[in-house]
């Protein structure tokens, strides 16, 4: 071999030993990496009834949400939050599944039992390894499947000294407020039940700021300073809106100066009054003395005064903003418990913790309390979340999102492949910072619950960024078209007035995708 070839061959041995030992590191490296990367943890908290405007990481007018501002500060609002069915149970099935209401069965609270065999996320993450439990609120009727830990409350539940029910099927009462009680029961699983070593998905579901907004003794007193101004469309005469007239949650008409409103006495009545006396009648000594102590001179003052007409109107929303601001004020202080318990345990850097409603509510809004139309105070949603380390994602997405693409991000967080028949879509790229191409420039709603409490017409509708198409039908046949850009209270319904011919035609055509896309039956029954 001669001087150059022996050179060049030794030169070549060296650099592929070389090259072996950096490819050997370099594996060892990425192999290093992929076992310190520990799956993400997920903690979901659900409230039930929270409005936006009534946090003030969204709205500063009424509300102080200093811990749920929290979450939004180290991560992401999403301002075009969007439910898909405007009611408790079936916003639970959609949030579970993945799916609109008439393909998880679960289309409204009256009639339907949760088909729980069905696959839910919780079930894919059990079998990816993940612990998941769930406390609070169900309200699915059936039993919960796919936790390792659950203890739901029956129902709506009870704010005061309320049951829970528990694996075994027993009903247990438990001493306390029901908002306290279930951050308790979380923290108590995180801290002494849970495998350390395994990923866990904690569902943590209040029934705050459900009606009848019974407050913490401790927060009585909050808020009796202030007044609140009224919306500017509170005297809505509902013109050119035939199902918004018939509806039966007016403050002034509807809310129950008893029920709703406390303003209980022996030689008063009110259809719900037995419901009322019911719940305060769970209350221990000291917390009915201290509820009689701060509401009995309210009382004979309301009596005394009898207010009529829009002075009644009036005063019941200045009680029902304070009733409802107190029981905000107790599901923030809990959210702030968590979010601590979290930090002191070195946990929040591995954790997604994600904040939402089962839908808006009506804060007085044309007149209205609760929710159930597709109108914005009740179809929008807050959604907040706090990314964990290596999602630098801050500030705001505006991208249309909706509960039911809830369950595909957190599978799609876990590493589990997303199954064909979920209909949401994951919102893991939105939180990267991407901005996915062809994202979805409409968004379905459909409510089935009539006839009902509340009285609201069965409906069907779609939204994109500017306009709002909404067919009510059953025993009403009424179209409603709203341009959110110049209407943004949608007060003025302008289906089938003059120029909008080719906007209608062009919402219906989205409205027909979408009623195809997702496969609602109702497209045979009221074609387009």
């Amino acid at each position: 071999m001669t001087n150059i070839s022996r050179k060049a061959f030794i030169y070549s041995a060296v650099a592929a030993a070389a090259a072996a030992t950096i490819a050997g590191a370099s594996s060892c490296q990425k192999a290093k990496a992929k076992e310190d990367r520990k799956p993400l943890n997920i903690v979901y908290i659900m409230t039930d009834d929270h409005t936006a405007q009534m946090m003030s990481c969204y709205d500063k007018r009424f509300a102080d949400t200093p811990n749920l501002d929290r979450i939004a500060a180290d991560g992401v609002r999403f301002t075009n939050s969007f439910v898909a069915n405007s009611l408790s149970g079936p916003s639970r099935a959609c949030m579970l599944t993945g799916k609109h209401s008439h393909k998880n069965g679960f289309t409204d609270n009256t009639t339907c039992v949760f088909d729980g065999n069905q696959p839910t996320f919780p079930k894919y993450l059990q079998k990816a390894g993940y612990q998941t439990a769930i406390f609070g609120k169900w309200h699915l009727e059936s039993l919960p499947q796919g936790f390792d830990r659950w203890e739901i409350v029956p129902g709506q539940g009870d704010y005061y000294n309320p049951d829970f029910i528990v694996e075994n099927g027993d009903t247990v009462q438990v001493h306390g407020y029901l908002t306290d009680l279930i951050t308790d029961k979380s923290i108590d699983w995180l801290e002494n039940e849970r495998d350390a070593s395994k990923p866990f998905c904690l569902l943590i579901h209040h029934k705050a700021i459900h009606r009848n907004w019974l407050a913490d003794t401790a927060h009585l007193n909050l808020f009796e300073d202030r007044t609140f101004e009224l919306p500017d469309n509170f005297y809505d005469d509902y013109a050119g809106r035939e199902a918004a007239k018939t509806q039966e949650m007016s403050i002034f008409a509807d809310m129950d100066p008893i029920y709703d409103l406390k303003m209980n006495r022996p030689d008063k009545d009110s259809p719900l009054k037995a419901r009322y006396e019911s719940y305060v009648g769970r209350m221990d000594s000291a917390q009915r003395a201290a509820w009689d102590a701060f509401y009995n001179p309210i009382i004979e003052d309301f009596y005394a005064k009898d207010p009529k007409g829009r002075e009644l109107a009036e005063w019941k929303y200045q009680r029902y903003m304070r009733d409802y601001l107190k029981v905000v004020k107790s599901l923030d202080d809990n959210v702030g418990r968590v979010l601590d318990y979290l930090e002191e345990k070195g946990l929040l850097d591995n954790t997604l913790v994600v904040y939402t409603s089962d839908q808006g509510f009506y804060m007085g809004e044309h007149g209205w309390f609760d929710k159930r139309f597709m109108y914005e105070e009740s179809f929008h949603t807050p959604l907040i979340m706090r990314l964990p380390k290596g999602m630098e994602r801050r500030g705001d997405i505006t991208e249309m999102v909706q509960n039911i693409d809830y369950a595909p991000t957190f599978l799609e967080i876990a590493g589990v492949e997303i199954p064909s028949d979920i209909q949401g879509v994951s919102l893991l790229p939105l939180l990267k910072g991407e901005t996915p191409e062809n994202w979805r420039d409409a968004l379905y709603y459909h409510f089935y619950e009539y006839p009902a409490e509340h009285s609201v017409k069965r409906h069907y509708g779609v939204r994109d960024g500017r306009y709002k198409l909404i067919h009510f039908y059953n025993d009403i046949d009424q179209w409603e078209l709203y341009d959110l850009d110049a209407d943004p209270t949608e007060m003025h319904n302008i289906y089938g007035t003059e120029g909008t011919d080719s906007i209608t035609a062009v919402m219906k055509n989205k409205l027909k995708d979408l009623q195809e896309q997702y496969d609602d039956p109702i497209r045979t029954e009221y074609p387009l």
